[in-house]
């Protein structure tokens, strides 16, 4: 298994290329799901907040807004492609990445380099595609997780919320648990963050990529 990090410069327009493209620092997302085109995140919009939550609650294209706290915003909309790309060839996105105008960067797990050349290429029908760190791990987690993060985790795990394509949406996962779409994110991202922090701090290995990925 690999970590990449790959460093993308958009080419399509995107409603977060405008919100962020006069920012001096880049904005980071966290992704929670992509089911039918439709990608589920989290964005950290700190002191802006205000104001990407009108601009997103008034883009057509946008399926659906809401504030989760004075930072945060969890949005729904078309994928611009780039998402796409990664989970349709066997890719995983790290929760934690980045945008800045035109310029984004994904931190993505894959178990395969063909995989990871596929990302790349198809990335590359609408921008530009610079691979940068490529990591190979191995290790065993010992997880700090709440016992109830883990009762979410593993009913997400038995009901396909991890297979592709997604065998139950978020909001069909959060009724079943009888708690809110907003709860349900925050146990998995919490569950998710400690899970692969540990996996991916134990035994890394720096891999050189070869010229072809």
């Amino acid at each position: 298994m690999f970590t990449a990090t790959i460093h993308f410069t958009q080419d399509r327009e995107c409603i977060l290329r405008r919100l962020t493209a006069d920012l001096p620092e880049p904005v980071p997302i966290e992704i929670e799901e992509l089911q039918d085109g439709l990608v589920t995140f989290v964005i950290r919009s700190g002191a802006h907040t205000e104001r990407f939550l009108d601009e997103l609650d008034a883009a057509d294209h946008v399926e659906h807004v809401a504030r989760l706290d004075a930072d945060h915003l969890l949005v729904t909309k078309p994928s611009c492609g780039a998402y796409s790309a990664i989970y349709q060839n066997h890719g995983t996105l790290r929760r934690s990445n980045t945008v800045s105008g035109r310029q984004r960067e994904y931190h993505v797990l894959v178990f395969r380099r063909q995989d990871l050349k596929s990302i790349i290429a198809d990335m590359e029908e609408f921008g530009t595609v610079t691979l940068g760190t490529l990591t190979e791990f191995d290790g065993r987690t010992d997880s700090r997780v709440t016992d109830r993060q883990r009762e979410v985790v593993l009913e997400a795990l038995s009901r396909g919320y991890y297979d592709w394509p997604r065998e139950i949406t978020s909001e069909q996962l959060a009724d079943e648990l009888d708690i809110s779409r907003a709860t349900l994110h925050e146990h998995l991202r919490k569950a998710e963050r400690a899970l692969l922090s540990s996996v991916l701090t134990e035994q890394r290995t720096p891999v050189v990529p070869d010229r072809n990925d």
